[in-house]
């Protein structure tokens, strides 16, 4: 799921990226153009309340960004409540996030 929280400056989205408490792994983390497809930087945590994965980052407003779900460092996953998807040079798709 894709949550969107406009903030006060009007300039700037909050946007929160989360997996269910289904997806078995040792390490997700959200790849997408927002951090040059860096598969290390923005690792998601898991919730111990809920068993949720989750990242909060924090977007400029109007854009749209690509990205996936990569889990244990080889398995990428998209978001089946992404706002759309392009397929990439891969043959597969990416998840789109609209801000």
């Amino acid at each position: 799921m894709i949550y969107k929280e406009p903030l006060p400056d009007k300039e700037m989205v909050q946007v929160t990226f989360e997996l269910p408490s289904s997806i078995w792994a040792e390490r997700v983390n959200l790849v997408g153009d927002f951090n040059n497809w860096d598969t290390t930087k923005d690792e998601m945590r898991q919730s111990r309340a809920d068993g949720k994965w989750r990242i909060v980052l924090v977007l400029p407003k109007g854009k749209e960004y690509e990205f996936r779900y990569l889990v244990n460092g080889r398995d990428w996953h998209n978001d089946w409540h992404a706002d759309k998807y392009r397929q990439n040079k891969y043959g597969t798709d990416n998840s789109v996030v609209c801000t």
